[in-house]
């Protein structure tokens, strides 16, 4: 924990107003003991055990993005002892106040301990291992404020304290927790907690996750192989993932491409932000400056999308054509237009007015996705506003003292705002029974494709069976009709035109150094200048040649070869691959992409996305690792450089799975024929994490973060939903109901969670949906096992047939996910229409702290970081329908 975290890092102290006490602000930094050299303001300090006086280490963000920091972007600690506490015989020490949750409503409570402390450049400062301790009630002689006695003592983290809130013993948790620690003290590292997405769909999540990590990290038990956390939730990540972006995001063509996060979209087009019961102040701790004060969550979402911190699209209340345009007419500068334009309140982001007609979606086309039967949370809020069918919500809209104050309200909600939906599917699912257009499919023994995972170390082909049947087709030939007929329409009315693209400050590229501090200042308050890829998003204006769509998916674009391809701050120019892949693919004769190689059939894609990536090309990997070698200072290429002359090949992987190459797209190690283990290079090679200080956190630094008290891992439990939204029950025929919590685990009684409408699968289960209930739960109600019920809340209805099980606690209940609407759904008694899926019970709800950017680690990257679509914290009513079902 010396070398590869944080807690040897010391944090200044504030001083609360009118009280003695202070709490925790931020990390110390070289700027604050006077340097003023670059990357300062991210070099982060800590204390030599054996001089006493304060260093900044190698490894830092200060040294990532800095011509200084050549050779220095390391954890080598150069013989630099770290000094974890500041405890001791003779040491000062002061009263802090930290938050707590398991009291005191959404924002919890003040706990106030005492913290050892020193003086540093003039700052009175702690560690975040001396401020741990603070949080987690472990006294040390001679320190202020209230402590737990023992582990017996029910005050906050204690063994005693968690058991009424988990049911599991005290003695239980005491006895796991020393064998953990005694397990990883003998092996080396070698304990592990797997777990899935489950823990991910809770509203505070963030904070489960980082307690979780606490233990592994405390543990030495990450970057460790048979250790460490292992996040088991399905495909996420393709592991060729630099080859495969090109060909994704059509990067080898134009860039930047515009990456939204789903969370926020559909938050917005769903209008589910018109329902929300509670507003941000709402979720901070009293600790905090009150910079959620008044605020809405969809208030939140307007202030991340002006300051850069998270990407919205469409991003402005006019056509990013025409502002292009209207820019180059002006004469000026794309960023400093938009900048004037802004200030001018000529354009708005199209965040501050979601319903606004022309900050609408129009046209949405679901590949191979149930949205509407599976992920879709809110799903009846998806009905009614997204696509104007008849939706059964029975919400009401949020009340005025906690609707938006700078996101315009207008009265009347819009229902209906796509003019089309078109769905790709080779099942029949509720996305495809609402689409205007279903495209026929080809399934994976119809097609040739590639199969990876971020946590197989293969990488496996699919080669069709039989030709796609009747009027199929697979994806790729799917969407290369699409494009042509796309492209010949695209010739009459848009020709070549010139788009303005808004660029968040993203992650592994500079623009994560660009609000130091964790400080939130905004330029339409006037606290800072707007200065585009600092203070707000970039502003980059591309070409699109719309008529010449189709040429471009055809065919490997030139960026590729100009720009290179970039993952993770690695850039890379692969003239060879491009080379090799005109001889193996071909080449374009005629047209934009004369003389580039083909990519006319989806072989050939597959060819270019091994090609293209580190994985799976042996050249490219140690090439990333040399330019890391360069940064870091630090032996890295000797993990690739002896697959340097390999290249899978797709005739490679369609002769047998092929396993992947080590690579600085990754984190983990294969060399030598190990399995990947995520982290074991950082630990191994001493090649920094990509967070602020280089090394895992403990504590966050960010003013958002100390709102909400989440510097620290803490425990915040469920939502009270009931409190924020009030009871859903109906009551007026006097049956009787019962109040759950009510929860959306993977699918049991289907396929990889989702194909349950087999005949196969139909028989292993009851054939429908159905509702798991404790007996305790059932009887209250007088259900029976296999019963019709009804459940439902103030998001929609649901009609399932009940399973009483002894396994269910009490006050809990089970739908299992994609319970979809295709199958045995009978009309609901709530509603007086069919009765929902698993998601009419759920809707979004956005953590602000999900949406933080700018700042180190708390920077957007598509598919790293952004709002989670949480929907565990729900409650239902469940009462017993009449079992004549109507149909």
């Amino acid at each position: 924990i010396k070398q590869y975290t944080d807690l040897p890092f010391l944090i200044t102290l504030r001083q609360r107003e009118d009280t003695t006490a202070y709490v925790p602000d931020r990390f110390l930094t070289a700027a604050d003991l006077g340097d003023e050299g670059e990357g300062a303001a991210w070099k982060t300090v800590l204390l030599d055990a054996d001089t006493g006086e304060p260093v900044v280490p190698n490894g830092s963000l200060g040294f990532r993005h800095t011509d200084s920091g050549i050779g220095k972007w390391n954890l080598d600690l150069e013989g630099v002892e770290p000094l974890l506490s500041l405890h001791s015989p003779t040491s000062d020490a002061v009263e802090v106040d930290l938050p707590r949750f398991d009291v005191g409503g959404e924002g919890g409570s003040v706990i106030r301990r005492g913290v050892p402390v020193a003086t540093v450049g003039g700052t009175l400062v702690t560690t975040v291992f001396d401020l741990l301790f603070a949080q987690y009630g472990v006294e040390r002689d001679g320190m202020p404020g209230t402590w737990p006695t023992d582990y017996e003592d029910d005050a906050t983290y204690t063994p005693a304290w968690q058991e009424p809130i988990t049911s599991v013993p005290a003695a239980t948790v005491i006895r796991v927790a020393r064998e953990f620690a005694e397990n990883s003290e003998r092996s080396g590292g070698r304990s592990m907690i797997a777990l899935g997405a489950g823990t991910n769909h809770w509203f505070h999540s963030d904070e489960t996750y980082r307690s979780i990590l606490s233990l592994l990290i405390l543990t030495g038990c990450q970057g460790v192989n048979g250790g460490g956390w292992a996040h088991y939730v399905g495909q996420e990540k393709v592991r060729p993932f630099t080859g495969w972006a090109q060909l994704a995001f059509g990067l080898d063509w134009v860039r930047p491409p515009r990456q939204m996060a789903g969370t926020t979209f559909f938050y917005h087009a769903t209008d589910q932000w018109r329902y929300d019961g509670f507003g941000a102040d709402e979720l901070a701790t009293p600790l905090g400056k009150g910079l959620f004060e008044g605020k809405a969550l969809a208030d939140c979402i307007a202030q991340a999308t002006r300051l850069g911190w998270t990407p919205s699209y469409p991003t402005f209340n006019r056509n990013p054509l025409e502002i292009a345009e209207s820019a180059k007419a002006a004469g000026q500068e794309p960023g400093s237009y938009v900048v004037d334009q802004l200030l001018a309140g000529k354009l708005q982001f199209s965040a501050n007015d979601p319903d606004a007609e022309e900050n609408w979606p129009r046209v949405l086309t679901v590949w191979r996705s149930n949205l509407l039967g599976s992920s879709g949370k809110g799903n009846e809020y998806f009905l009614r506003h997204l696509l104007g069918a008849e939706g059964a919500v029975r919400a009401d809209e949020t009340p005025i003292e906690h609707r938006p104050g700078e996101v315009t309200w207008r009265e009347e909600a819009p229902r209906g705002k796509l003019d089309l939906l078109v769905s790709l599917d080779f099942r029949m699912t509720s996305t495809g029974l609402f689409s205007d257009v279903l495209l026929p499919a080809a399934t994976w023994y119809e097609k040739y494709d590639l199969s990876s995972t971020d946590m197989h170390p293969f990488v496996h082909a699919f080669n069709p069976a039989i030709p796609p049947p009747w009027e199929t087709r697979s994806d790729y030939d799917a969407f290369i009709a699409m494009a042509r007929t796309f492209s010949t329409l695209a010739a009459k009315h848009l020709g070549t035109r010139s788009d303005l693209v808004a660029v968040p400050l993203q992650h592994d590229t500079p623009g994560e150094v660009s609000q130091p501090g964790g400080a939130v200042l905004d330029w339409l308050a006037g606290e800072v200048e707007p200065v585009p890829g600092r203070t707000m998003p970039n502003f980059t204006v591309v070409e699109r040649d719309y008529a010449a769509i189709d040429q471009m998916m055809t065919a490997l674009g030139p960026k590729v070869e100009t720009l290179g391809t970039n993952v993770k701050g690695v850039t890379l120019k692969p003239e060879a691959e491009v080379e090799s892949l005109r001889q193996m693919n071909g080449e374009v004769h005629g047209g934009i992409a004369d003389g580039r190689p083909s990519l006319a059939r989806a072989e050939q894609a597959c060819e270019a996305i091994l090609a293209l990536s580190g994985t799976t090309n042996g050249r490219l990997a140690t090439a990333g690792f040399r330019q890391l070698e360069r940064r870091t200072g630090r032996q890295l290429a000797d993990l690739a450089s002896d697959h340097e002359g390999k290249r899978i090949t797709f005739a490679d992987t369609q002769s047998r799975p092929q396993a992947i190459i080590t690579s600085p797209e990754w984190s983990g190690s294969e060399h030598g024929g190990r399995r990947y283990s995520p982290f074991t290079i950082n630990v191994e090679r001493l090649k920094p994490w990509h967070t602020m200080t280089g090394r895992q956190h403990f504590f966050v630094d960010h003013e958002w973060m100390a709102e909400l008290g989440e510097q620290l891992p803490a425990y915040r439990p469920p939502l009270n939903i009931r409190h924020i939204f009030g009871d859903a029950q109906l009551g007026e025929d006097g049956r009787l109901e019962v109040t759950v919590r009510y929860l959306t685990p993977h699918s049991k009684w289907s396929i990889h969670s989702e194909y349950q409408d087999n005949l196969f699968m139909l028989s292993l289960s009851r054939g429908g949906p159905d509702l798991w209930m404790s007996p305790q739960d059932a009887a209250k109600i007088g259900v029976a096992d296999n019963d019709w019920i009804e459940s439902y809340n103030r998001n929609g209805a649901i009609v399932a047939r009940a399973i009483v099980s002894h396994r269910m606690p009490e006050g809990t209940v089970y739908m299992y996910h994609a319970k979809d609407r295709t199958i045995d759904v009978p009309r609901s008694e709530v509603t007086g229409r069919r009765g929902g899926v698993h998601n009419s019970l759920t809707r979004l709800l956005i953590k602000p702290s999900h949406l933080i950017g700018g700042s180190a680690q708390l920077s957007y990257g598509f598919n790293y970081y952004g709002p989670t679509g949480n929907q565990r914290d729900e409650i239902t009513v469940i009462r017993r329908r009449r079992q004549k079902v109507e149909y």
